[in-house]
């Protein structure tokens, strides 16, 4: 149960308000950006995703930039309040199509109509998209995806003989194409978020990926359909194996997953048999399935530290990112991070010769050294030379009060798991469905960590 809703922009403006039970004070929004943003508690920089001030329960989500929250004086779960702040987010997505202050600001009337459909006094209701359209009849005002900066370089993805730009899916799942049309549409992304932990020589400590086969769909009618997965995939760990050591008959190599669970509209009839899932795809966005998996796979970074002194109040430390994957690939958006020893004063940095599109910052007031990299294409390899200046002479081991050094990126048209969609077939046949080979898979990092 929640008291109150609301969505505030990264300025802390008040876009969307809804105060269900009035248990909590009107200026909560404000109190809560103004925690937020100045969070001090225990060293951390950002605040918790639940917090409690005065008696009253904070839980906040941030998507796209947008600060989801709920309010309450009970002890309810915080896990359901989390999920159903996402879920929310993703519903007016769907009605949206794209999720920014923008579109929020041109569609309030719809968003309120939704929340009032969502959430009946505190309680939620129904998250499905297929279940409001009964219920919520306003259309969205649609804004131009072309005006909106891209997510990454690769904004336009390609397989088979045609293409489809990045920005096919963001359109509203209920809004109609010029002329009346319905868009007869589907699409799948696969997004894998990576942990690893590397030892202070490079060997891997931890590794565990958690990924998401999404799918969005535009099809009318709701037709069943069928996604096939590999082949060689297999569910339960066994052997040891390292996928990147075995090579199936398709080329892309065994699947090992820890374990799975399916959305409530998969059925799993011939999954054991040829791994195969049958489902009538509900409208919006949806996770068909989840999955982890903790088998040895292949990083698609190297991380290498040094630090050593170079003098009595001096040091240096040497930072080495190296691409593993293919050079038809590019990764963007890499922030490295690593805090320095408590009494570092003053840090200058040396980067390669031509390393355009690369940022280097210390953070005085974190003790942090920041490098920034636009993008790395596949089989590269970048260097960062930081030279850092101390108030006082080193009297402990210097690699045991600094790091560990953190990574975080994305890489589009990549996935570290190596599960693949083989096909996707739609059982009713109609000639105004318009098939792309399109499958987007995203990896990102979630915990990237190499020790000292």
């Amino acid at each position: 149960m929640i008291s109150q809703f609301f969505v505030l922009s990264q300025r802390g403006d008040n876009i969307v308000f809804r105060d269900y039970r009035g248990e909590v004070q009107k200026g909560s929004a404000e109190i809560f950006f103004r925690k937020v943003k100045f969070w001090k508690d225990d060293g951390q920089e950002e605040a918790p995703p639940v917090f409690n001030l005065d008696g009253v329960n904070y839980f906040h989500v941030k998507v796209v930039g947008l600060l989801f929250v709920a309010t309450t004086r009970v002890n309810v779960s915080p896990s359901l309040v989390l999920e159903l702040l996402q879920r929310i987010a993703r519903v007016i997505k769907d009605y949206l199509g794209i999720l920014n202050e923008d579109s929020l600001r041109k569609n309030f009337v719809l968003v309120y109509e939704l929340l009032d459909e969502v959430i009946d006094f505190g309680y939620a209701q129904t998250t499905s998209t297929e279940v409001l359209k009964s219920y919520v009849f306003n259309e969205p005002i649609v804004v131009d995806a072309a005006r909106l900066q891209p997510l990454n370089p690769a904004a336009i993805f390609m397989q088979g003989t045609k293409r489809m730009p990045g920005t096919a899916v963001t359109k509203s799942v209920v809004a109609n194409e010029p002329g009346g049309r319905r868009r007869e549409e589907i699409f799948v992304d696969i997004i894998e978020k990576i942990s690893v932990t590397f030892s202070s020589s490079g060997y891997i400590l931890t590794s565990e990926i958690d990924g998401t086969i999404q799918m969005k769909s535009y099809l009318t009618g709701n037709p069943e359909i069928r996604l096939a997965l590999n082949e060689d995939l297999s569910i339960g760990r066994g052997g040891g194996r390292s996928i990147y050591d075995y090579r199936s008959s398709s080329g892309s190599g065994v699947v090992i997953l820890d374990d799975c669970n399916f959305h409530e509209s998969v059925r799993l009839d011939n999954f054991e048999v040829d791994r195969t899932l049958t489902l009538v795809p509900p409208d919006g966005e949806f996770p068909v399935m989840n999955y982890r998996m903790t088998q040895e796979f292949k990083p698609p970074f190297r991380i290498n530290t040094l630090i050593e002194e170079a003098g009595s109040l001096k040091a240096e430390v040497i930072l080495k990112i190296s691409a593993e994957f293919s050079s038809s690939i590019i990764a963007n958006t890499i922030a490295i991070q690593m805090p320095l020893p408590k009494y570092t004063i003053r840090a200058t940095f040396e980067l390669e010769p031509a390393a355009n599109g690369q940022t280097t910052d210390f953070k005085e007031v974190n003790k942090r050294l920041e490098w920034g990299i636009k993008k790395i294409v596949g089989g590269s390899e970048h260097t960062l030379r930081a030279k850092l200046t101390f108030s006082q002479e080193l009297h402990g081991n210097l690699t045991k009060e600094s790091g560990p050094v953190s990574m975080t990126f994305t890489i589009p048209m990549y996935n570290a798991s190596k599960l693949q969609v083989k096909y996707l077939q739609i059982a009713k046949k109609s000639s105004t469905y318009n098939p792309y080979r399109w499958v987007r898979y995203v990896t990102q990092a979630n915990s990237y960590v190499a020790r000292l």
